[in-house]
């Protein structure tokens, strides 16, 4: 199963990919998803959309430089969202990459992993939910979260206390597996039209 995982934060000095890489390391080792790591700081993806809505997004109307991302999207069987908390919120690059896109979310499952202060960017996650649920995807109900992350990694990258996290992310993965697979086998069956 294909899974991508988006690193969100485009900021400079930014923690995501530490997240993203240990996430995708737990993903590998899962043994279900073949693994393509996304990461919006080396997109083009511009805050000035195109049309406004019912007008949807085309592969056509979309810029050239951002084919590669949307088809990396299209062919995901599954997503993992790697999201802080900015201000109670996600960044804005999440939303932009949420708003150029539209059928690639659709009958797809999304999990989440976040990282923050004292909630673990939960609050990010919390209103990804209700953006994915517009967009025709399922969220998966696990999700793994890092409250003050600064403390909870070494230099290196990896965990001080791995167990507890890796067991989160299992229950993650597991359920973003069976509903890949369930979500997969009804849109080859029967295309998915909202």
């Amino acid at each position: 199963m294909k899974l991508a995982i988006i690193v969100g934060s485009v900021r400079e000095a930014r923690f995501g990919p530490v997240v993203a890489s240990w996430i995708a390391e737990q993903a590998q080792q899962h043994g279900k998803f073949k693994v393509n790591l996304i990461d919006l700081a080396e997109v083009d993806l511009p805050l000035v959309l195109g049309p406004e809505p019912p007008a949807i997004a085309t592969t056509d109307s979309r810029p050239a430089a951002m084919r590669e991302l949307t088809a990396a999207l299209d062919e995901a069987d599954a997503f993992i969202v790697v999201t802080p908390e900015y201000n109670h919120s996600f960044p804005a690059s999440i939303k932009a990459l949420i708003d150029w896109h539209y059928t690639e979310w659709r009958a797809k499952p999304v999990g989440f992993v976040s990282y923050g202060g004292m909630s673990g960017g939960l609050r990010a996650v919390e209103q990804l939910r209700l953006i994915f649920a517009e967009m025709h995807a399922v969220t998966v109900r696990n999700s793994v979260s890092f409250a003050n992350y600064w403390e909870l990694f070494q230099e290196d990258g990896t965990l001080v206390e791995p167990e507890p996290t890796q067991v989160a992310a299992k229950e993650l993965l597991d359920q973003l597996g069976w509903w890949g697979e369930a979500l997969l086998d009804a849109r080859t069956d029967n295309p998915y039209q909202p």
